[in-house]
C-alpha cells in the first residue's frame, strides 16, 4: 500500500515535471545543489522516500515496488500523467522500476550512481541488522566516507557533516526497510524494457557503484542509453560535481524538444506580449530563422544552468552596447527587469560598459534604458 510522500515543488507550474529521488539515508535536501539550476526549466518535485525525512515510516519489509508505487501515487495526487525522473543510488533503482513497470508515466530518465543489482544480498541483510540493533549512527561515518572523494571531504567538512547528520536522523526502521528493498532489487533481465531515453551518470571514484561494473551494465542493457563517467566524483556526485551534473541533466531532459524548451524560456525572459507579437509577424520566409533562434539561442544556451538569468542579462546588455544593437537593447532592458535586475543595477552595467565599450555607446544605452523605465512607469 502506498504512502503519501513528503515532497517539495519548485519551478514554473507549466514547466515539464521532474521528480528527484535521493540516496539511502538522505532527505530531499540532498538535491539542494540542483534546485535553483533545474527549477529554471522544470517543475522540480523533490521527494523523501518512505522511511526517510518527513515521509511516513511504515513497518518493514519494503520492496522496490513499494517505493515506486509511492512515486506513482504522488504523481496521481499532483495530477501529473507523465514526468521526467532522476534518481541517485536507491533513487535510481526506483527510477528503473518506474521505467520498467510504468513506462507510460516516465518521459526521460536519469540514473546517477546506481545499479541494476547491488549484491550480495547478505550485505544488505547485515546492514539492516546493524541498524536495527545499534541505529543508523553506527554506520553513518562509514557510509559518508564512501559518498565523497578525500579531497572534497577536506575542503567541505561542514557540508559533509550536515549530510552525515541526515543519515543519523533517518528512522532506523525506514533505513532498514529500504535496505531490504535494495536486497531484492534486480532489473538486469528487464532493462531492455526501458523505453524512456536514459542518461547514466557515474562517479569515477565511486566505491559503492563502480562505473565499470554498474553504470556500464545499465548503459549496455538499456536501449539507446548514454553513459557519462565524471572524474573527481564518488557516490554522491550530484553534490560533489553539482555544476556538471546540473548541465548534463538539463541537456538530456531538453534534448527531445529544444524548440519547446526554448519557447518556455523565451516567454519567461521576454514576456508573452513580445513573443506573441514576434510569432504573429512570422512568415514562411522568416520561420526558419525564428525556429533557429528559439531552438539554439533560447533552447540550448539560455536553458544551460551554468549562469543564472540575472548574470546572463548583464552579459547580453554589455554585448548589445558594445556592438551598438540599439533595436535589441530596449527589449533586453525589459528582459533584465523581468530577470530581477533593478534600474540601478542596469545603470551599473552601462557604467561598466562606458569604460570598456566607450562613452558615446553608454550614453546611448542610458537613453534607451530611460525610455524603457518611463514606459514601465
Amino acid at each position: 500500500m502506498s504512502v503519501e510522500l513528503h515532497h517539495t515543488v519548485s519551478g514554473p507550474a507549466d514547466a515539464p515535471p521532474l521528480v528527484l529521488g535521493g540516496s539511502l539515508g538522505t532527505t530531499l535536501d540532498m538535491w539542494a545543489p540542483q534546485v535553483q539550476a533545474l527549477s529554471t526549466n522544470f517543475r522540480v518535485i523533490r521527494i523523501d522516500h518512505r522511511g526517510h525525512g518527513d515521509s511516513p515510516v511504515p513497518e518493514a519489509p519494503y520492496s522496490m515496488a513499494d517505493l515506486g508505487g509511492d512515486v506513482l501515487a504522488l504523481l496521481d495526487r499532483l495530477g501529473i500523467e507523465r514526468a521526467h525522473y532522476a534518481g541517485l543510488s536507491i533513487g535510481g533503482m526506483v527510477g528503473q522500476w518506474l521505467a520498467i513497470n510504468a513506462p507510460e508515466r516516465i518521459d526521460r530518465l536519469v540514473l546517477l550512481a546506481t545499479s541494476p543489482h547491488m549484491g550480495p544480498a547478505q550485505n544488505w541483510r547485515d546492514r539492516a541488522a546493524t541498524v536495527k540493533e545499534k541505529g543508523t549512527a553506527a554506520l553513518a561515518d562509514a557510509v559518508v566516507e564512501r559518498w565523497f572523494t578525500p579531497g572534497f571531504v577536506e575542503g567541505h567538512s561542514e557540508e559533509v557533516r550536515m549530510l552525515r547528520d541526515r543519515i543519523v536522523a533517518t528512522p532506523d526502521q525506514g533505513y532498514a526497510g529500504c535496505c531490504g528493498a535494495i536486497e531484492g532489487h534486480d532489473t538486469r533481465e528487464d532493462l531492455h524494457r526501458v523505453l524512456a531515453p536514459t542518461l547514466v551518470i557515474s562517479g569515477a571514484q565511486d566505491p559503492s557503484t563502480p562505473p565499470e561494473e554498474h553504470g556500464a551494465l545499465l548503459a549496455e542493457r538499456i536501449p539507446g542509453a548514454r553513459s557519462v563517467v565524471l572524474e573527481g566524483a564518488a557516490h554522491l556526485l550530484s553534490w560533489e560535481r553539482a555544476d556538471r551534473v546540473n548541465t548534463l541533466i538539463t541537456e538530456h531532459l531538453t534534448a527531445a524538444d529544444r524548440h519547446a524548451a526554448g519557447m518556455r524560456v523565451r516567454r519567461s525572459v521576454l514576456g508573452d506580449t513580445h513573443v506573441d507579437r514576434a510569432e504573429s509577424r512570422k512568415t514562411e520566409f522568416t520561420e526558419p530563422f525564428q525556429d533557429l533562434i528559439t531552438r539554439y539561442a533560447w533552447g540550448e544556451i539560455w536553458t544551460r544552468p551554468g549562469l543564472d538569468r540575472r548574470t546572463r542579462s548583464c552579459m547580453v546588455l554589455t554585448a548589445l552596447v558594445a556592438k551598438g544593437h540599439w533595436g535589441e537593447l530596449a527589449m533586453h532592458v525589459r528582459a533584465a527587469l523581468r530577470n530581477g535586475l533593478s534600474p540601478d543595477e542596469v545603470g551599473e552595467v552601462f557604467l561598466q560598459a562606458a569604460v570598456y565599450c566607450g562613452v558615446p555607446a553608454a550614453n546611448k544605452a542610458f537613453a534607451v534604458a530611460q525610455e524603457v523605465f518611463d514606459e514601465q512607469d
